[in-house]
């Protein structure tokens, strides 16, 4: 087995382990903000790609809530609701501008923060978070076939030289999927601006 397949097989494993936060885990009483970071950096903390990375930091919160990703605290303590909400925008932030999570979590936020809502932001997150659990066995596969498939490449170049390029073109073709998505999603959030728009003008 050559190194690049070691890599990947690595990789995809270190992806498995990723942790999910389940509406269960987070406590039922409201947490002042420290409480909060310390809560996400220990349950998220498999995420980090550096030890000393922080998963969400004071400044960061107080900027959400400037920007109207998340509603205000009460009394400086934040629900249930608010953690959830703070966990989608952690997601989102690596992809997205504060502007384009604004749009996509006002409904969240106006519609669904308040208790005796139709729907509970938990039972969303729920319904999101189970299929992207059922999503991780496919993505794998998907990948690792990716791999198998790149890992044909340039055979007739020397050893070193042909590994060094099959892992750049997975790479490559990874930060292309990436792309497309990102470009997916815009024009998503394109939308549903231009859908706002055109109702408060009715």
């Amino acid at each position: 087995m050559n190194d690049n397949i070691k890599l990947i097989r690595n990789v995809l494993e270190k992806m498995a382990e990723f942790d999910y936060i389940l509406p269960e885990d987070i406590p039922n009483i409201e947490l002042y903000m420290d409480q909060v970071t310390t809560f996400m950096d220990s349950n998220l903390s498999s995420y980090k790609r550096y030890k000393d990375d922080k998963i969400l930091t004071k400044t960061m919160i107080n900027n959400y809530a400037k920007n109207k990703l998340l509603p205000p605290p009460n009394k400086k303590k934040y629900s249930k609701d608010h953690i959830l909400l703070l966990i989608f925008i952690y997601y989102l932030k690596n992809i997205l501008s504060i502007s384009d999570i604004q749009v996509l979590l006002e409904p969240l936020s106006s519609k669904y923060f308040n208790d005796g809502s139709v729907i509970s932001i938990s039972e969303i997150y729920n319904t999101i978070k189970e299929f992207e659990q059922k999503e991780e066995n496919h993505l794998a596969e998907e990948n690792r076939k990716k791999f198998l498939e790149i890992n044909k490449f340039f055979p007739d170049l020397p050893d070193e030289e042909r590994e060094e390029l099959r892992l750049f073109a997975y790479i490559c073709t990874l930060a292309f999927d990436v792309y497309v998505k990102k470009q997916m999603i815009e024009h998503l959030i394109d939308e549903l601006k231009e859908r706002k728009t055109n109702k408060e003008k009715d």
